[in-house]
C-alpha cells in the first residue's frame, strides 16, 4: 500500500469544530449556555486550576477557555497560555510579600497554636466523601437560600473587626528566630529571577528557574512524582509548616510619585514545608557553606531544619503543596547530586509542564503516513531476507 493523498481535508477539519459545538448544545430547547460568572464561582477550584496551569491571572478568560475547551483543563489552560503569549507586557512588579495577604485560609500541621490562630476556611479535609445526591435535583430557590443562610450564621457569631488583624505573621518567623531556621538569604532575595518566558532552561537552573516552572506545571504531574518521594524514592519527609490561601496585593510604581501603589490583588495558595534539619557539617562545601546552614556564634556550622516552598495562583492546595515538596527534593538533589527522579531538576522540570506533555502526546494523532510507510517497507524487507534465509538452510 502506497502513500495516498487525502482530498477533501479542509472540509473535514471545518466539520470537526461544527460537530465539537454541537455536542456543547446538544440538550434541547430548554438548555441554557454556561456563563462566565457560573464557571468561576461554582467551578471554581476547576477554574483555580487552568489559571494556574495557563499562567495568567485573568479569571473572565479562564472561565471562557474552560467553556470554549468544554471542561478540559489542559486544553483551557493551552488557549489561555497562547492568548498569554500575544499580550505585550507593560511592567514588572517588585517582589511581593505574601506576608501582606488577605487571608481567607491558614493552616499548620506543625504547631496547635499559632499566632493570629488556624483559619480554615473553605475545605473538603474535614467532610465524608458521600454522593451529596440532594444537589441533582437542586432548585434555583435553594441555591440562592444557602448564601442567606451562610450571611445569617455569620452574623449570629460575628467577630468584631476590631478583633481581626489585617495580615497574619508568618509560622516559620518563630523557628527563624530561635535558630531552627536557616537565616534569609539576603542577596538571593535581590537577585532577578529566572524569566521562563523568555529565557531556555539550560541546566543547572537557579531555584526561581525551577519554582516558576512548578507554579505553572500541571497538578497531576507534580502530584505523581512528589508521590514518589513521599513513597520512599527520595528523602524528603516533609511537615506542613504553613499553608495559606488569600488574596495579595499587586503593587507597582505610581507612573508620576514612584510610589508603591496597590493596583488590585490575585488569590493565590502558598505552602511553606520544614523537612529533616541539616546535620552539623554536612553542609560544607568547597567554597563556603550550603544553604540550608546557619552559623553558631563562634562561627561554625549548626544544624536547622531544611525548608520547601510552592505558591501558584488560585485555590490549589495539593498542587502547593506537591511543589513544595519538590523544592525541597530538587535542592538536596542540586547539592548532594540526584539519587531519585525526583530530586534531578531536568527530570521534573522537563516533564511535568501540561501544555508540552500534551502537545507531544496529541502530535501522535496527527498524520503520520510516510514515516509509518517507511517503517512497514524496512519491516517487509527484514521478514524477506529471514525467510529466504531460512529457505537457503
Amino acid at each position: 500500500m502506497g502513500y495516498v493523498a487525502i482530498k477533501g481535508g479542509g472540509e473535514a477539519i471545518e466539520g470537526t469544530k461544527t460537530v465539537f459545538d454541537y455536542l456543547r448544545t446538544r440538550q434541547g430547547d430548554t438548555a441554557k449556555p454556561l456563563d462566565t460568572d457560573t464557571i468561576e464561582h461554582q467551578l471554581r477550584l476547576l477554574h483555580s486550576r487552568v489559571i494556574s496551569e495557563g499562567g495568567v491571572y485573568h479569571p473572565r478568560l479562564a472561565s471562557l477557555a474552560i467553556k470554549q475547551a468544554q471542561g478540559d483543563t489542559l486544553e483551557a489552560a493551552f488557549v489561555l497560555r497562547a492568548y498569554r503569549s500575544t499580550q505585550p507586557r507593560l511592567v514588572e512588579t517588585p517582589a511581593l510579600n505574601t506576608e501582606n495577604m488577605r487571608i481567607t485560609r491558614r493552616i499548620s500541621a506543625a504547631f496547635k497554636d499559632i499566632p493570629g490562630g488556624q483559619m480554615l476556611g473553605a475545605t473538603t479535609d474535614y467532610h465524608l466523601r458521600l454522593m451529596r445526591m440532594d444537589l441533582l435535583d437542586e432548585s434555583p430557590e435553594r441555591f440562592c437560600a444557602v448564601a442567606k443562610e451562610w450571611f445569617t450564621k455569620k452574623t449570629e457569631t460575628d467577630i468584631p473587626d476590631s478583633v481581626i488583624p489585617d495580615t497574619f505573621p508568618k509560622v516559620l518567623e518563630s523557628l527563624r528566630n530561635e535558630g531552627l531556621l536557616p537565616s534569609v538569604d539576603g542577596t538571593a532575595r535581590n537577585r532577578d529571577p529566572f524569566d521562563i518566558t523568555r529565557e531556555p532552561l539550560i541546566f543547572p537552573v537557579p531555584r526561581s528557574a525551577a519554582l516558576a516552572t512548578m507554579a505553572r506545571a500541571e497538578q497531576g504531574s507534580l502530584l505523581a512524582i512528589a508521590y514518589s518521594n513521599m513513597r520512599g524514592y527520595g528523602d524528603v519527609h516533609p511537615t506542613v509548616a504553613e499553608l495559606r490561601v488569600g488574596y495579595l496585593p499587586v503593587m507597582l510604581p505610581h507612573p508620576i510619585t514612584g510610589e508603591l501603589t496597590e493596583i488590585g490583588e490575585v488569590e493565590i495558595t502558598e505552602c511553606e514545608v520544614v523537612a529533616m534539619y541539616e546535620e552539623q557539617g554536612s553542609s560544607s562545601v568547597a567554597g563556603g557553606r550550603m544553604p540550608g546552614a546557619t552559623e553558631d556564634e563562634e562561627g561554625n556550622d549548626k544544624p536547622t531544619f531544611t525548608l520547601g516552598y510552592g505558591a501558584c495562583f488560585g485555590h490549589n492546595e495539593v498542587k502547593a503543596i506537591s511543589m513544595a515538596i519538590l523544592d525541597r527534593a530538587l535542592q538536596a538533589g542540586m547539592k548532594n547530586g540526584p539519587r531519585n527522579p525526583s530530586e534531578d531538576p531536568e527530570f521534573v522540570l522537563l516533564h511535568v509542564d501540561g501544555i508540552d506533555s500534551m502537545g507531544f502526546c496529541t502530535h501522535y494523532k496527527m498524520p503520520h503516513y510516510v514515516t509509518f510507510q517507511s517503517d512497514m517497507d524496512r519491516l517487509r524487507t527484514t521478514q524477506q531476507k529471514q525467510n529466504n534465509k531460512e529457505q537457503t538452510i
